[in-house]
């Protein structure tokens, strides 16, 4: 069987997703929504897609269509994401869903009371470098974990863009943050408490956010991410007998190692360093085919309501934390 999707706006980032889905025979992308039938039009002439709509609902009555991605800006992800899920739409839907954990809530509430699958699109949870990660810490091969470091900026110098809205939801944490949020919560847990510290644009958003959050067996880490910075992504694990370093944790196909170091017995530095090689790979193909498996209950969804609850909870938290100064217990 294959999975039909409709891709329900024509974002840049669908480029990905129709790579990913060239590469699989699971997943046909048969029909593109815009609010602008032209472009529409000319988008599925572009891409080779079969159908065009020239509004949103159009592509929600497609009864062709199986599964929708939900490209639009974060600040409408929830409300289009309600009426997929109300059209019997399966959805994939872009990260991060939402800065609220209570729209987490109701959205899985929803997709479980009409039997259908809900996906957080965090490309990079699928891709076997993250698997590895998870394994060494979980192994033990650096001991045990006592912080973690998550780094993901890059430079956004045009304040029109959907990242600099605040009425779109826009800002440096939901857009490059949180992936620092999900890479420290994937290998510490779910934390008990945030601190953060944000520095706000001129358009109202986070331009760059700085954040500790304490996870249980007193792991710290610490997170940043900005539209102030050059374009950057690290992830390190550090335990009591060694560090896991990641060059490029998120946008995996950017390339960089990932190593090991080691503390020999009797020493008090990691000097045995080991690189783990990680098999090639296309994110977007391997979410899209864990979307069809689900779908077809072939095999269980890796992003399901509990991460996706865990990461809003979290960011909910460390934007709290920001406004009042403080603190913020999860």
């Amino acid at each position: 069987m294959g999975m039909n999707l409709g891709l329900l706006s024509t974002a840049n980032i669908n480029d990905e997703i129709l790579g990913g889905a060239a590469e699989t025979d699971r997943v046909d992308v048969v029909a593109v929504g815009s609010r602008d039938a032209a472009k529409a039009e000319a988008y599925a002439r572009e891409k080779g897609i079969g159908r065009a709509h020239g509004s949103y609902e159009a592509l929600l009555a497609d009864d062709a269509v199986d599964a929708v991605y939900i490209s639009l800006p974060n600040g409408m992800h929830h409300e289009w994401t309600m009426r997929s899920l109300a059209a019997g739409k399966h959805v994939l839907c872009e990260k991060q869903y939402t800065r609220r954990a209570a729209e987490v809530v109701e959205a899985y509430d929803a997709a479980d009371e009409a039997g259908l699958v809900l996906m957080e699109a965090f490309m990079y949870r699928h891709h076997p470098q993250t698997a590895k990660i998870a394994e060494l810490v979980s192994g033990g091969a650096v001991g045990r974990p006592v912080s973690v470091y998550a780094v993901f900026t890059f430079p956004l110098d045009d304040m029109s863009n959907v990242r600099a809205l605040a009425g779109l939801d826009g800002g440096a944490l939901m857009d490059t943050g949180c992936y620092c949020v999900s890479g420290s919560r994937l290998v510490a847990g779910e934390p008990v408490s945030v601190l953060a510290a944000q520095v706000t644009g001129e358009t109202g958003v986070d331009m760059a956010v700085h954040g500790t959050l304490r996870f249980p067996g007193d792991v710290v880490a610490q997170i940043e991410t900005s539209f102030r910075a050059p374009r950057r992504q690290f992830l390190q694990v550090v335990g009591d007998d060694g560090v896991i370093t990641v060059a490029a944790p998120f946008r995996v196909d950017w390339g960089g190692p990932l190593t090991v170091a080691r503390r020999p017995a009797g020493s008090g530095i990691a000097t045995e360093v080991e690189t783990i090689d990680v098999p090639a790979a296309n994110s977007y193909r391997l979410q899209l085919e864990n979307l069809a498996d689900a779908i077809e209950g072939a095999a269980p969804q890796l992003l399901g309501r509990e991460d996706a609850l865990g990461q809003a909870r979290a960011i909910e938290a460390l934007y709290r934390s920001a406004a009042e100064g403080r603190q913020i217990d999860l």
